[in-house]
């Protein structure tokens, strides 16, 4: 027996692979032989053939991106979150195995496996995230090699790119110009994948339009999105007007009918659009600015919760998204609070198994060290398989620990012009040294009240 998989998470740097990990070791333990493509940040590996289709057995789709899913209609296809794919991977498999598979787009074979939920069509909520993520995960490449640039050029000077000023220097000018196309490639670019997610190929180029639209008319991040939505809306209407076109004129959709169209439309609905969503953009920003200030420790107790609620899944993703928002805006400091929360987890982890280590097994005390290195570069995810061990009293813990690490950087001013990166952006930081303490006091806190939380727990078990 011959099973597919695909994994893809929004940023592809973690739970992509995680998943991976999971069914490989799943289908080696029920003996049978799989192939799992990732769809990375680095891009797809390990392609799934149409040779490999059509030997399969049943494919799993553990992924919150668009990974192409319409390639095995008629298929026995399970598709999960990539959550689910890392927890429940030998469920997925044993369903497949156990011919519980449905077909996708087809009539669905019974499942009698009530321990898990294998329909094949995503309520309209995950199917909304699912569009916003693969926008998201296009998006930061542009977000952290920008913001990174643009801080880089600030070593040599804040205002080291203005030609006027005494401190001007031409590459720092170069580093900040080129950072500042990144950013502001930000917007379009996030549209034009969710208008992709939705509308495939032909919702690129209205996307790409419409979020040039919200960009220039100040709609920014929250307009993006919108139009992403609406432009992937207009493709998926104009598919079924032009349906009845001669199939000989296919190619004269794609060139000239869809781009046309997309874009009139698109510009007719975001001349109106833009100027209320201009409005609530400017009002977030205002808020958000106006807590960092009067209230930084509520601020932090938020953004620390939402950063450790599910560590990389959606409710961290939208203080994170959030984030990047607000720095191509210029405000470095809310940045600042939700990288602190984001490196904090790995950190509790590592510090609980150096500080309690008879309380842990050889292979978590490894996996301790390793949650240093992926702690100190902005790499959440490591946390996750000892909070998923006994989440009801880890997962308090961890949000304690971020609220104090993202409250601590919020009461410093800590700026960080970077939304990536973890310590390797420390030169760039503003307030450099009081952010490591602000996490490092976070972390040791949760550390060991994670370490006195096992004190019961049976390392031979």
């Amino acid at each position: 027996m011959k099973i597919l998989g695909v994994t893809g998470c929004p940023t592809g740097i973690a739970h992509t692979f995680m998943a991976e990990e999971a069914l490989k070791r799943a289908a080696k333990k029920l003996g049978v032989e799989i192939k799992v493509e990732t769809h990375g940040q680095a891009g797809v590996k390990n392609n799934i053939t149409p040779e490999d289709i059509k030997e399969a057995s049943g494919i799993i789709i553990a992924a919150d991106k668009n990974v192409e899913p319409e390639r095995f209609n008629g298929c026995p296809v399970i598709e999960v979150s990539v959550s689910q794919g890392i927890k429940d991977a030998e469920k997925l498999i044993q369903a497949v195995i156990d011919g519980n598979a449905p077909i996708r787009k087809g009539e669905k074979i019974d499942s009698n496996n009530k321990n898990l939920d294998i329909n094949t069509k995503p309520t309209l909520g995950k199917q909304i995230y699912k569009h916003l993520m693969n926008g998201v995960s296009h998006m930061l490449p542009f977000v952290v090699g920008g913001g990174i640039l643009i801080a880089v050029s600030f070593l040599f000077g804040i205002y080291s790119a203005n030609p006027n000023d005494p401190s001007y220097n031409e590459f720092a000018a170069l580093l900040n110009k080129a950072g500042g196309f990144g950013f502001q490639l930000m917007v379009p670019v996030l549209s034009a994948y969710i208008a992709s997610s939705i509308g495939e190929r032909p919702a690129f180029v209205p996307g790409f339009v419409g979020g040039m639209m919200a960009n220039v008319g100040g709609a920014g991040f929250l307009g993006g999105i919108v139009s992403g939505f609406i432009a992937g809306g207009i493709i998926c209407v104009l598919k079924k007007v032009f349906a009845k076109l001669p199939k000989s004129l296919d190619g004269l959709k794609a060139i000239f009918l869809y781009p046309v169209f997309g874009m009139l439309f698109i510009a007719l609905i975001m001349s109106v659009v833009v100027a209320p969503m201009e409005t609530v953009n400017e009002g977030m920003k205002s808020f958000l600015a106006s807590f960092q200030n009067s209230n930084p420790i509520v601020l932090g107790i938020i953004v620390g919760i939402m950063c450790a609620f599910d560590m990389g899944g959606p409710v961290n993703k939208a203080a994170y998204v959030t984030g990047t928002a607000l720095l191509a805006q210029g405000n470095y400091y809310f940045m600042a609070g939700v990288s602190a929360a984001c490196i904090t987890p790995p950190f509790v982890i590592s510090i609980a198994t150096l500080l309690f280590k008879k309380r842990f097994t050889e292979d978590q005390r490894s996996a301790g060290l390793a949650n240093i290195v992926l702690g100190a570069t902005h790499i959440t995810e490591g946390a996750i398989p000892f909070a998923a061990e006994k989440p009801i009293v880890v997962l308090p813990i961890l949000m304690l620990a971020c609220a104090i690490s993202a409250s601590l950087t919020y009461i410093f001013g800590v700026q960080v012009p970077a939304p990536h990166g973890g310590f390797l952006v420390l030169p760039v930081v503003t307030g450099g040294l009081k952010w490591v303490f602000a996490i490092l006091v976070g972390s040791t806190i949760g550390g060991v009240l994670y370490g006195i939380s096992r004190k019961n727990i049976d390392i031979k078990e």
